[in-house]
């Protein structure tokens, strides 16, 4: 059974910064690459960041380049996320998520993964 366990989350001010974790198991983590997405309150899902399964390439959202940064331990199969420069707008749950396919490059759609965490809330007060 493949868990993906996120932690990290909670309340910053404006400009501040929080770094999030996710930790896999049930397969072999260093095969899939992993995103992270975030979903505001009436919003829809929308796609943040992701790696590939070696962590030798990376994208991002445009509303977090140059703030966010997207990295993974295999050794401790777990995917991080810092986030720096946090605004309001960063406000939201944060999920983590694995590919369906082994070895394959970085996916934007949340459909390309088929397991997801249970969210970690992201709060920017201003």
């Amino acid at each position: 059974q493949v868990q993906l366990i996120e932690s990290g989350g909670g309340l910053v001010q404006a400009g501040g910064s929080l770094r999030l974790s996710c930790a896999a198991s049930g397969r072999t983590f260093s095969s899939y690459a992993m995103g992270w997405f975030r979903q505001a309150p009436g919003k829809e899902r929308e796609f943040v960041a992701a790696i590939t399964w070696s962590g030798g390439s990376t994208y991002y959202a445009d509303s977090v380049k140059g703030r966010f940064t997207i990295s993974r331990d295999n050794a401790k199969n777990t995917v991080y996320l810092e986030m720096s420069n946090l605004g309001p707008e960063d406000t939201a749950v944060y999920y983590c998520a694995s590919d369906r396919r082994r070895f394959g490059r970085v996916k934007l759609k949340a459909d390309e993964y088929d397991y997801w965490g249970q969210g970690t809330q992201v709060t920017v007060s201003s």
